[in-house]
């Protein structure tokens, strides 16, 4: 885990309280927890370079340390198929995002319906908790979503996926197979762990963890730190 520690202490020397996108899936990352391939980039030639190690379809979106709404601000593109769009969408939203010290993420695009939410909290009270539910755009609208205190265990999961009004759809459906819950019980047990290992996380939020084929994979994600767990680290 000392390439997420070193992560978070690179931040916090730089008076960041936020990680991007590419460094909070890189820490889920040495924990185990599945993410997409994707590449940071600044230039035409790591652009290509990363097309032709990721390959088609792409996802290709802004990438900076305090970057927010990027899907409102259109710095989100979807199913990019060729080298020609992949340029084109690579210099528009880098023209957007060059004052703000932002990159441009290239992504594989993860083809699925449905979305889940995992999440961690630091309570004062409590410690971390972890939480679960509904996720995509819905997760704002609907709060379909379940917490437990850190540690947890499978057990602990299947609770809180039965408290999920929406938990039918991590059942088979349309041809669709149903939800590996041992994977989304792993995910959810080592975002805990996360929350206990790492005292200068406040919050982790991976937004969305859509289903391909019933495997989870984590699309998106946002580490938020606490300035004062630098003095614990």
């Amino acid at each position: 885990m000392e390439g997420g520690v070193n992560t978070i202490r690179k931040a916090l020397d730089e008076a960041r309280t936020i990680l991007s996108e590419h460094e909070s899936k890189e820490l889920l990352r040495t924990y185990g927890i599945p993410v997409t391939r994707e590449a940071e980039v600044s230039d035409q030639n790591s652009l290509m370079g990363a097309v032709k190690e990721i390959g088609f379809p792409l996802v290709i979106k802004a990438c900076a340390r305090n970057l927010s709404h990027k899907t409102d601000r259109g710095l989100v593109r979807v199913d990019i198929r060729t080298e020609q769009e992949a340029i084109s969408t690579f210099q528009e939203i880098i023209r957007e995002v060059k004052n703000e010290g932002g990159a441009v993420l290239v992504q594989e695009m993860i083809k699925g319906c449905r979305e889940l939410v995992v999440g961690l909290t630091r309570d004062a009270q409590f410690g971390p908790c972890v939480m679960f539910g509904l996720g995509g755009i819905f997760t704002e609208i609907l709060r379909d979503v379940s917490f437990r205190v850190a540690p947890i265990e499978k057990k602990d999961v299947l609770d809180m996926i039965k408290e999920i009004k929406a938990r039918k759809i991590l059942g088979a459906m349309r041809g669709m197979p149903a939800a590996d819950l041992d994977q989304i019980a792993d995910i959810l047990i080592k975002v805990g762990r996360i929350g206990l290992e790492q005292e200068n996380i406040k919050e982790i939020d991976i937004n969305p963890v859509i289903l391909a084929g019933g495997k989870p994979v984590a699309v998106d994600a946002l580490i938020v730190l606490d300035s004062k767990g630098l003095e614990n680290s």
